[in-house]
């Protein structure tokens, strides 16, 4: 059964990923704003901490036991000030992480729901689960990463300005090397760039691959296909390995550069910094700050490095991200109303009646299925609902009074009774009238739970024949204006799909339906039927008057039995 699109969606009109990255941030702004300053206060405390290290020490070598105990009480405060921004920083990192992470699925879903029949025509599987595998995390690491690199530059300021008030010579070191070191990994970005991406596509694909025999592993082993698609899985899996590898590979060197480049600037600023402490241009305290101050710039260096990694696979992430938000609907509603009455569809000529059982007998199901789309407004066609073009009709409102149920539908993950009741206003009578008519009493029996026990992803735990009643009955209890079934008993036996023919045309007494079928039993129950044949209506009738006079139909009913 299709689902029903949300309200507005609330999706960004950005269309690159720079700017879905910008959207992002601008929603949660103030608990980014809050974050960067407490990131900030965390790396100004630990940038002065070496500073007020090197006074204690010169107290100590001077003997100066006041100037000892204050710069003690100053190490002290700084510490405890940096353990505050220290966990608020976290806390608000993780808030912007899982903030940036589910508006991103958010955003997705309510896309997916307002594609409806679109998506699976522009997008595979895998495509659109790659964004909750991965690229979510992607996305939340990007908005984290703003707190502590913007934290990073204050912190990088703060000691460049500290040491070339204490020594020239060595704070324009600093103040050249640190621009030096990210000028160095530049060129190493736009590869990573380009590597994940690929890596992210291939992921997709395989995902994609996954899906797909996960769904048909019955059918493949049935056709003893399984041994061949488990070794197309194989060789795209390697694929994916080895694109891994060369994603790997570039991040290794990137790694090895937050490392070593920190690290020759602190080798070459400890020995510049001795040497003078040696001539006597600055004093011991001093020697020991810039050491430490050498060290200290390893995190800030670090994190800038890290950020510009994440931001790199944020930017990738929202790509993916971006071109399913950039996809617009096939079909689209106006502002009109319709009474209800006759829907009809100018292509084929089927006109259904309203407040009777019609079914749509067809030769070739493809089209059958076509007009049972054209008449959803799943597809653009020339369809009037009560005498009013279906198209200028809000979608909205035509999905709540319209409804088509195919065999494509997914029974989800939940409590049964609500995979039922999708609306959750059906009262118990209703779901129980509904199984009974589905003939899918039997079903919910045999549960130890009943209407409560929990249904597996896609219903797996089900046969075929139990899923489509399950799906029957949940079209029933939608009770919908319009009810269209597309071969709703093509699943189940011959006793069963009798039962369900006579209890269906009860079910739906006096209300406008229309089963798409070619199965005797459903049609010799319904009241009217449409023959359809290329696409067209040939002939229309009851079921025993078409047998009798159209030999078409009767061949395509019978399957060419007397």
């Amino acid at each position: 059964m299709r689902s029903l699109p949300q309200a507005d969606p609330g999706i960004p009109d950005s269309r690159t990923p720079t700017r879905y990255l910008l959207w992002t941030a601008r929603n949660q702004a103030g608990a980014l704003a809050v974050g960067i300053g407490f990131a900030t206060l965390w790396w100004f405390a630990q940038a002065l901490m070496p500073h007020v290290l090197g006074r204690g020490i010169d107290a100590v070598l001077g003997k100066d036991s006041g100037g000892l105990v204050t710069w003690s009480a100053a190490l002290l405060g700084l510490g405890l000030v940096q353990a505050y921004a220290g966990i608020m920083r976290h806390r608000l990192a993780v808030y912007n992480w899982l903030a940036a992470a589910y508006r991103t699925v958010q955003v997705t879903t309510r896309q997916a729901t307002r594609l409806g029949a679109t998506l699976p025509k522009r997008l595979s599987t895998g495509e659109v689960v790659s964004v909750g595998n991965s690229d979510i995390a992607h996305i939340g690491n990007s908005m984290d990463i703003l707190l502590r690199g913007t934290g990073s530059i204050v912190a990088i300021v703060t000691v460049t300005v500290i040491m070339i008030s204490t020594s020239l010579e060595l704070g324009l070191l600093v103040l050249v090397g640190v621009p030096l070191m990210a000028i160095a990994v530049g060129p190493l970005l736009k590869p990573l760039h380009k590597r994940q991406q690929a890596h992210r596509e291939l992921q997709g694909e395989l995902s994609t691959r996954a899906a797909d025999i996960v769904g048909g592993l019955r059918v493949l082993r049935g056709i003893g296909g399984e041994q061949v698609f488990a070794e197309r899985y194989r060789e795209e899996s390697q694929r994916v390995r080895h694109a891994g590898v060369r994603v790997a590979g570039v991040e290794s060197v990137l790694e090895g550069a937050q490392i070593l480049l920190p690290g020759l600037l602190i080798a070459i600023v400890t020995g510049i910094g001795a040497s003078f402490a040696v001539g006597g241009q600055i004093r011991t305290g001093q020697l020991v700050e810039f050491y430490v101050y050498a060290v200290f710039l390893i995190g800030p260096m670090r994190t800038l490095t890290e950020a510009a990694d994440k931001l790199t696979k944020g930017h990738v992430a929202a790509r993916r991200v971006i071109r399913i938000l950039a996809i617009e609907p096939e079909v689209s509603g106006g502002a009109e109303s319709s009474p209800g009455g006759l829907l009809h569809d100018v292509e084929s000529g089927v006109t259904v009646r309203p407040g009777t059982l019609t079914a749509i007998a067809s030769g070739t199901p493809e089209d059958a299925i076509e007009i049972a789309d054209r008449l959803g407004r799943y597809t653009d066609g020339q369809v009037s609902f009560g005498g009013i073009d279906l198209g200028s009709l809000p979608l909205r409102e035509v999905r709540a009074r319209v409804l088509v149920a195919d065999n494509n539908a997914r029974l989800f993950a939940g409590r049964l009774r609500d995979e039922l009741d999708v609306r959750g206003d059906a009262s118990p009578e209703a779901v129980r009238q509904a199984l009974h008519a589905a003939c899918a009493e039997d079903i919910v029996e045999a549960l130890p739970d009943g209407l409560d026990a929990h249904v597996a992803e896609a219903g797996r735990e089900f046969s075929g024949g139990q899923q489509q009643r399950l799906r029957l009955a949940r079209a029933l209890v939608a009770d919908p204006e319009v009810l269209i079934l597309v071969e709703p008993t093509s699943a189940v036996d011959a006793h069963s799909e009798a039962r369900i023919a006579d209890r269906l045309a009860k079910a739906r007494a006096g209300k406008t339906t229309l089963v798409c079928t070619t199965s005797p039993l459903v049609l010799d129950r319904t009241e009217h039927v449409i023959y359809v044949e290329g696409g067209r209506v040939r002939a229309e009738g009851a079921h025993r008057e078409l047998l009798a006079t159209e030999p078409a139909y009767a061949a395509t009913v019978t399957r060419g039995e007397d």
